[in-house]
This record gives C-alpha cells, structure tokens and sequence, in this order.
C-alpha cells in the first residue's frame, strides 16, 4: 500500500524533498510574524470571497479571524517561529482536524489557487520563499486529500472499468 507522503508527492507534483525544503531555512525568522499574519489574512479573503458556493460551503461553520489565526499560527510553528499552535490548540493533528471537510482534489486545487495568489500579492515574501511554501502547501494539500480517502477504509479506488476491484465474496 502506498504511504500518503509517496500519494501526496504523485498526486501534487512536489517531491517529499522539495516540500520540506521549507526546513532548510527558518522561515519565521526571515519573513516575520506580520507576514505570516498578512498572508492567512489574504488567503481566508480570497477564501470567504470566492464565486464557487460548493467551496465556501466548506468554511461556512468557521469564523473568518478564528481560520485565519489557526492558519498563521500553524505557518509560523511549522517554518521555524513558537509553538503558537500547539500551545493553544494542541498538537496540529492536520488529517484528524480537516476530517470534518471534503478534502478532494477540487477541493485542495481551488485551495492552491487561492494560495498561490495570497502569496504573489504579500510583497514581504521573497522569490525564494515563495516557492518553497507553495510546494510544501501543494504537497500538504495532496497529503491531506490522501488522509481523506481514510475516512472510507472499506472503500476500493476504481479500477479503469469504473468497477471495484474487489472479488465478490
């Protein structure tokens, strides 16, 4: 059985190495609580704004600042800043906490869209930075929808004849 990391770097595009490039370099240090704050600010905008119903259907049962503050204080845990997160809610668990919510591949694209342009319009975010967090975010995404497929074990994928792949019993 394939592990969801192999999954997420299939399906995303992003190697297990390039995603955690991020671990490379202290992040928190370089860009700074504010940036990180600006960024989720930016991303839950585009999130809360977005023309798809289907998609904000998703956060409907979230508050707009509490998302955000879950979201920076979970960036700057994770590229090198304080234990923010975890301090307040925890250990970040991230497949156990989006369990409530249909992360599918169009769900976790339309999530990358909105990203990626959260990310090109916060000018304290250099080049470089840009592109390590977007592919630990691609990759996370797909690690996530992977997760997903959890919530089903008894499951089968598909095979190409749109048929389980079970034998009958």
């Amino acid at each position: 059985m394939q592990s969801l990391q192999a999954k997420a770097s299939q399906w995303s595009g992003v190697s297990q190495d390039d995603a955690f490039s991020i671990d490379q370099t202290n992040l928190f240090q370089k860009l700074g609580l504010q940036t990180f704050i600006n960024l989720s600010t930016n991303f839950y905008t585009r999130v809360y704004d977005d023309e798809e119903e289907w998609f904000r259907s998703i956060f409907a049962n979230s508050k707009k600042e509490d998302a955000i503050r879950n979201q920076y204080e979970f960036f700057v845990q994770r590229m090198g800043g304080p234990p923010l997160y975890t301090q307040r809610r925890g250990h970040p668990a991230l497949i156990a906490r989006h369990r409530p919510f249909p992360v599918t591949h169009r769900a976790a694209e339309r999530w990358l869209h909105h990203m990626q342009q959260a990310l090109e319009s916060t000018p304290d975010i250099d080049a470089d930075s840009k592109i390590r967090m977007m592919n630990f975010f691609r990759h996370t995404a797909f690690f996530l929808v992977a997760g997903d497929e959890l919530k089903s074990p008894n499951q089968q994928p598909l095979c190409k004849h749109g048929t389980s792949n079970q034998l009958p019993m």
